[in-house]
This record gives structure tokens, sequence and C-alpha cells, in this order.
């Protein structure tokens, strides 16, 4: 008797789970297309707002110029590492207090990640990669190898490029302005002494 119940039972509950099943499956093909097209508005209203959104900017970068549309709040530094891939200038504070990411605006040393990069439209900025010719290095360079002007190298392109800007500016006079003028340069592993060196050659064959 119980197993007449359980033969009796089993294919109504079969046909049951199968009307479900197959009523899930005609909802979710019925609700799909909609929320496809919905997903596809949402991504599309994105897009046109994230372009409407940017600001057109020129500038020349090692000689290169460039005509870009950007984000209005993008900093200088992250449009050269991200945008262009010119790494060389590094992110280390992102407060303007460590120098690495020290870069030239027409000629005049900057903290790049302080400077939005729209309020350098029209100038030439020149960041690590462009002081060399090629193999031939700058002559800064040339010297903080010669007098070991860093260690874990990670500050030193934007030693460089402010002991660059240094020597153009002429506060190279003694030893102690090179190192007051430099302050905005950190070199966590101290090669401080190293550094004025170098710049001390380069502007002593200047002169």
């Amino acid at each position: 008797m119980q197993n007449d119940l359980q033969n009796y039972e089993n294919p109504r509950d079969e046909s049951r789970r199968d009307f479900l099943k197959q009523s899930s499956l005609l909802s979710a093909i019925a609700l799909t297309p909609g929320a496809i097209r919905r997903a596809a508005e949402n991504k599309w209203d994105e897009k046109i707002a994230d372009e409407m959104g940017k600001v057109p900017l020129s500038l020349e970068v090692n000689g290169v110029p460039y005509n870009l549309k950007i984000d209005p709040r993008v900093t200088l530094l992250d449009l050269l590492r991200e945008q262009l891939h010119l790494t060389g200038s590094k992110k280390g504070c992102d407060r303007g207090q460590c120098g690495a990411c020290t870069v030239h605006a027409d000629g005049a040393r900057i903290n790049s990640c302080l400077s939005l990069a729209v309020t350098n439209d029209g100038k030439k900025i020149t960041t690590i990669e462009g002081l060399s010719r090629g193999d031939e290095l700058h002559p800064m360079q040339e010297a903080f190898i010669k007098h070991d002007g860093f260690q874990c190298g990670y500050c030193t392109s934007g030693q460089i490029m402010s002991a660059v800007a240094l020597v153009k500016e002429g506060r190279t006079q003694c030893a102690e302005q090179i190192s007051e003028f430099m302050s905005g340069n950190i070199c966590r592993c101290g090669a401080y002494s190293n550094i004025v060196k170098a710049i001390q050659e380069v502007k002593n064959q200047q002169s």
C-alpha cells in the first residue's frame, strides 16, 4: 500500500517540478532582453558622461607634441605616468613634499603631483626621459653615476631634474646653497653629500 502511494505521488511531484522549471525558464527568457538593454543603456550613458566631462589639452613632452582629451582633475604626474607611459617621474608622497615627481615646465622645475595637467596647456614639459639624447647621457646623469649620487634610485629622477634646474638658476655658489635649494628633494638613503658633489662638478664644467 505504501509503495502504491509513493508510485502515485512521484509522477505528480515530478510534473510540479517540471512546471516550475519551465515557468522559471520562461520568466528568465522574458526578462533577459530588458535587463541587457538597460545595462547597455547605462553603460552608454556613462561613456557619454565620461566623454563630455573631458577637456582638451595640448602640450609638448620631451619634444613630442600631444593633443589630448583628459579629465580636468588629472595631475600632470598621473598624465605622464598613466596615459603617456613616462614612468621615470616617481610618485612618492603625492603631496609635493619629497620631490620624486620633479619635472620641468617651460624650463622651471615643478612638483608634477601638485600641478593639474590642464594648467600646463601649451607648455613644454621635460621629464627624466627627455634629458638624454639616445645613448648619450646628460652631464648631470653622468655626474650622479660618477659620484654615486643615488642608492635605491627611487628619488634619483627627481633629484637630477632639480639639480639640472638648480645649475640653470645659478644657485650653486657653494655647497650650503646647493643643499638649501635642493632641500625639496628627499633622499631616504642619505646620499646628499654625493648629490652635492655631482652638482658642483656639472656647475664647474659649465663655468
